[in-house]
């Protein structure tokens, strides 16, 4: 990513609705689906700036944190996961069967071959293993945010399948999140495309929708309202949303 959204990812993390919203979300669903299980080895494939590392170690045994930049991996090193590697996704410094969990937050849409990463995923995953993978919903949102973060595309559910079952897993869940909140965000992003294209304007590098100064209780409403998805999250998968989680299994041997 540019150095634009790891400084907002650093900055934002603990106090912006949508990474608030992802973390309820995303955790609700994990503990959700292991139940009682405690994974003993948990791999946090492109990690970032580290967010998620704190709340898996909340129900995790070990976590391992791993990321193509330094830079992120030093912060992980500052909240005292000093174990990360650095790695490029198609061939992981790890061992067959290495892993009981992996998770993937909005990592996989950076990586132009997400075929090749997933079947490295499935091999370092043991018999039994999950993969948990979060990814922005619909190409023709492609806007000037993922420019930014350098994204290579957008998913749909089917598309999302399809990369997990070209590498040998079995798909338990695929639901899109950030439910409640897409009705404004779909017209919003729509819009603001639809300017850039009239008037020839070039987006702002320095720019996301990120970027805008939104008052506390702002963010508390709208992080209230993108939870509030969560408890019906787990019992069906949501036909639309701007955001897509999935969970796969790598069948036993």
């Amino acid at each position: 990513m540019e150095c634009t959204a790891y400084e907002q990812f650093r900055d934002l993390e603990e106090t912006h609705w949508w990474f608030r919203g992802r973390r309820t979300v995303y955790f609700g669903l994990l503990r959700h689906y292991l139940a009682q299980n405690r994974p003993a080895r948990v791999l946090d494939l492109g990690c970032g700036m580290g967010g998620f590392l704190p709340g898996l170690a909340q129900f995790c045994e070990r976590v391992y944190p791993a990321d193509i930049s330094v830079e992120s991996l030093v912060h992980c090193t500052e909240r005292g996961f000093d174990q990360g590697v650095v790695v490029n996704g198609y061939t992981l410094p790890y061992a067959d069967n290495s892993f009981d969990l992996i998770c993937m937050f909005d990592a996989i849409e950076h990586i132009p071959d997400d075929n090749c990463v997933m079947r490295e995923v499935a091999r370092v995953l043991r018999p039994g293993g999950s993969i948990f993978v979060s990814v922005p919903a619909y190409q023709f949102l492609f806007a000037n945010n993922d420019r930014i973060a350098q994204h290579q595309r957008r998913y749909t559910r089917p598309r999302l399948n399809k990369v997990f079952e070209q590498a040998g897993l079995q798909v338990q869940r695929n639901t899109h999140t950030n439910v409640f909140l897409f009705p404004l965000i779909l017209p919003a992003v729509l819009g603001i495309k639809t300017l850039e294209k009239l008037f020839s304007k070039q987006a702002d590098p320095q720019h996301t929708n990120l970027s805008w100064p939104i008052p506390k209780f702002v963010h508390d409403g709208l992080h209230a309202i993108f939870a509030a998805e969560l408890p019906f999250s787990k019992r069906f998968d949501w036909p639309v949303g701007h955001s897509i989680a999935a969970v796969a299994q790598k069948p036993n041997a």
